[in-house]
């Protein structure tokens, strides 16, 4: 009767004072994490027909792309599908494109709540993981923490979209955190590792006063001793922020001295100034230019805007701990940008190169003119079903159940600033290419089964660190969390764990449909596909997919014949570089054909790309016909056949 009563007395005290009555909610998938990953697994699982709800715990939509990562790291676009290219195309459409993939954050904002929009779906902001109840092997239900008090979610299906794994781990599933021992999975470039990239000259002294050890060391150099090389630690690659800038006077607000700012901190770059005399900014900044005069600046040389070896706690640090780790990193990177623009020590050329720059009244007008995504490169990474480890970047091994490609660099930035042989060095930056697009397998976003049955990672995956840093790029996350989507829809309509879904069956939704929305997918003929006469050489280069031919100053020809299975009207691209000389084309549909010549003039290559799609006309294509795309080379000049995109319109 006592407790009766309580009971009634807290319900009337909440009622008359308007504190919220809290039920359980229910749906089929629960997205944790707003990233770009999140907004398309989301899109993604609406367009199949499930009811969703996406968790973010901070305020912010889209992730890094839209935190400042506008200079896509893209690697090769080939193994770019599915709602990711869609989002780049859409992109394009917004600057007059085919497809950007440099853009403004602000746009790449707008983008995304279109796609949410779209299918009705609201993100639950402010809402931090608090707790995850588990029965069976599977997720019964999480619950969150929000200004508006704690609230429990119950889902068939979770996806744990975040930089952090957050998820993952208070499901109990397997992680590491670090870098494994190149012995682990018999790898070359995981663990420590004293390379030349990103590195300081010889000679550059680490103590306060030059030549005295009992001085002390400068700010952020650490004082252990270097471990051998391949070793493995629980050190993380260095955040930083992606930092967006404008030169236009109209939209410009002055970068000024920040609170908590200490001088001390640069004075290495000074010394790497005084021993490398750099002509311009871009011996320390990494800055490559956005449409409408703005920036997304990132990491360069030894002393830049990677906060090294300040960010080990992060990964597993709870809310409060991380979000002063951020403030850290944002005081330390404007304090960079006002140091540069203002300290007297800093030569006069680069100052006033500085002064050009300052903060976008127009971007994150929500966050003080300044990104809230700190680019958290690494963090937890999932020991899942399936580890990719260096053999599948590399191509010496392949598996079969792809549901996305990578192909960017095995990319690690620096992990820990220390002192060899008298001299600062730093330790950790990897950055070893030459390999084409591969598959990323099912079983490396799901869990092992006797962890976690409902639960897919397209972030935190399944991968070493080195094979992390091919694979962690922005649109390979966005075609992940499609996938994972997909995937848990199908095992909510099969009744199935992750572990069970038919892999094969969830490729062919991926390849039918790849905008779930029914329309045909491309046609994509490579060159690998392509008749071939006269000499051209294959080159493994900066090239769409895995090749493309060039002939230099030999006659021959390259015909691209795709296969038309429905009829309709098809724009046709073909793919090109920068060019010295003129290309000349021929496009036939079936009952005619069509010369083009393309003029250097014509092609512009922005961002990290080996070329652009050159579009060559509409024209109405027949199942049956015998059309193709024929390049030629006249024997003048250098000519290149890389591939040919047909594209079915709207018409």
């Amino acid at each position: 009767m006592i407790r009766f009563v309580l009971f009634v007395c807290i319900f009337l005290h909440q009622f008359a004072f308007g504190a919220p009555v809290k039920e359980i909610r229910q749906v089929d998938i629960c997205i944790y994490g707003a990233s770009s990953a999140g907004v398309i697994a989301a899109y993604s699982a609406k367009k199949m027909g499930k009811t969703v709800l996406v968790i973010e715990p901070g305020k912010h939509l889209g992730g890094l792309t839209s935190g400042g990562l506008g200079y896509t790291d893209i690697g090769n676009k080939y193994a770019i599908s599915g709602l990711a290219l869609d989002f780049y195309r859409r992109l394009g459409s917004h600057y007059g494109n085919f497809e950007n993939w440099v853009f403004e954050p602000s746009v790449a904002k707008k983008i995304f709540g279109q796609y949410l929009d779209a299918v009705q779906v609201i993100v639950q902001f402010e809402s931090k993981l608090k707790d995850v109840i588990k029965k069976n092997g599977a997720i019964e239900s999480i619950t969150i923490e929000s200004p508006a008090g704690n609230e429990t979610i119950r889902a068939k299906m979770f996806i744990d979209c975040t930089y952090e794994g957050d998820l993952m781990a208070k499901a109990g599933v397997s992680y590491i955190v670090g870098r494994e021992a190149n012995s682990v999975y018999n790898e070359t470039y995981n663990g420590v590792q004293v390379m030349e990239g990103h590195q300081f000259p010889d000679g550059i002294d680490p103590y306060k006063v030059p030549g005295d050890p009992s001085s002390g060391l400068l700010w952020g150099i650490s004082g252990e001793t270097v471990a051998a090389t391949g070793s493995g630690d629980k050190k993380v690659q260095a955040y930083n922020f992606r930092i967006c800038l404008t030169n236009d006077p109209a939209n410009r607000i002055d970068i000024t001295r920040p609170a908590g700012y200490d001088s001390t901190r640069y004075e290495l770059l000074l010394r790497f100034i005084q021993k490398t005399n750099p002509k311009d900014l871009k011996a320390f900044l990494k800055l490559d230019l956005m449409p409408n005069h703005k920036t997304d600046i990132n990491n360069k040389g030894p002393f830049s805007t990677d906060m090294i070896g300040m960010n080990y706690d992060y990964p597993e640090a709870d809310y409060a701990t991380r979000a002063s780790i951020q403030t850290e990193h944002e005081v330390y990177t404007k304090g960079l940008l006002y140091f540069i623009g203002h300290d007297a020590r800093m030569p006069a050329h680069l100052r006033q190169q500085m002064l050009q720059w300052g903060y976008p009244k127009d971007e994150y007008t929500d966050n003080g003119n300044w990104t809230p995504q700190l680019y958290v490169r690494e963090a937890r990474r999932m020991i899942g079903e399936y580890v990719m480890t260096q053999a599948d970047c590399q191509g010496k091994t392949s598996v079969t159940d792809g549901v996305g490609m990578a192909a960017y660099t095995m990319d690690s930035h620096n992990t820990q600033r220390i002192v060899i042989n008298g001299m600062v060095k730093n330790e950790g930056n990897v950055e070893i290419g030459g390999f084409g697009p591969y598959p990323i397998s099912y079983r490396s976003l799901v869990p092992k089964a006797n962890e976690c049955t409902n639960l897919l990672v397209p972030i935190c995956l399944s991968a070493s660190h080195i094979a992390y840093g091919s694979i962690r790029m922005e649109p390979v996350f966005m075609v992940l969390g499609q996938s994972s989507a997909v995937a848990a829809s199908m095992a909510i309509d099969k009744k199935q764990t992750v572990q069970q879904v038919d892999v094969k069956a969830l490729q062919k939704k991926l390849q039918d449909d790849p905008l779930l929305d029914g329309s045909l997918p491309d046609i994509l003929v490579d060159d690998t596909e392509a008749q071939v006469s006269g000499e051209w050489k294959k080159l493994t280069r900066r090239s769409y997919g895995p090749s493309k031919l060039v002939s230099e100053n030999t006659k021959g020809t390259v015909r691209f014949s795709p296969v038309i299975k429905k009829n309709g009207e098809y724009a046709v691209y073909t793919y090109l570089p920068k060019l010295e000389n003129e290309i000349n084309m021929v496009v036939n549909d079936g009952k005619r054909s069509y010369h083009k010549t393309i003029q250097p003039n014509k092609i512009v290559v922005l961002g990290q790309t080996s070329g652009e799609w050159i579009w060559l006309g509409n024209y109405r294509l027949r199942p049956g016909s015998k059309a193709y795309v024929e390049i030629v080379s006249n024997g003048a000049g250098t000519v290149t056949a890389d591939a040919v995109l047909l594209k079915a319109t709207k018409k």
